[in-house]
């Protein structure tokens, strides 16, 4: 049994949960995306407590590494590598768009396609196949009625996540299915456990959010 901790931070939703193995044991939810920093170290807190359990007693900490909020990211990977430094165990980071294609995995869909506001009419996106295999690595897109065109000819792709409502409201496709199925942190336990089982841990000094793009501060 392998007591881990899971932090998602990235998404409007924040969430974190205690796990063993593939298994919650404990998760706590905030949807106030500003109060994000404020309640996630309390939350964890609460949780350790809840299942009575010493904070000595876990093994590694996973975090989602991106793409997602720029304030949301840091937020998480900083808790994260706090606890890791302070209790000497591993890190692990699942990519944002991974856990949340892992949401929708057992939807009928040829193809996975999660995608998450990134102002205007651009999306972060990324594809995945029906054995989670990414098609299409993350990116940043501008979405409109041709968005996804070669894909959709052949393959019934199901979008899911903040901007497929962008998506939505432009692209009418046959092939194209819209999963309304919000992601949480517990949809990154399989692939938490599987990298704590393989050792695929990230490096604590030198791991940094997945961005994709830089941080943009709007004119005063």
């Amino acid at each position: 049994m392998a007591i881990l901790l899971n932090i998602d931070t990235a998404l409007e939703a924040a969430s974190v949960c205690l796990s063993d193995d593939t298994e919650v044991m404990v998760m706590a939810k905030n949807e106030n995306q500003k109060d994000h920093a404020a309640w996630l170290h309390q939350a964890i807190r609460e949780l350790i407590k809840k299942v009575e359990l010493d904070i000595q007693s876990l093994e590694a900490v996973a975090v989602s590494i991106g793409p997602g909020s720029y304030t949301g990211l840091r937020i998480g990977l900083s808790a994260a590598k706090g606890l890791c430094y302070a209790l000497n165990i591993p890190l692990i980071t699942i990519g944002t768009l991974e856990m949340m294609a892992l949401a929708t995995s057992r939807e009928n869909a040829d193809l996975f396609c999660p995608l998450i506001d990134a102002r205007r009419m651009e999306v972060f996106m990324a594809v995945y196949d029906r054995r989670m295999t990414q098609i299409i690595p993350p990116a940043s897109m501008i979405v409109d009625k041709n968005s996804f065109a070669d894909l959709l000819s052949s393959n019934k792709t199901l979008f899911s996540g903040s901007g497929s409502k962008k998506l939505q409201s432009v692209l009418f496709h046959a092939n194209a299915v819209f999963s309304p199925k919000t992601a949480t942190v517990a949809d990154m336990l399989p692939l938490t456990n599987k990298f704590f089982l393989e050792k695929k841990f990230a490096d604590l000094a030198y791991t940094e959010p997945l961005y994709i793009k830089g941080f943009f501060s709007p004119p005063r």
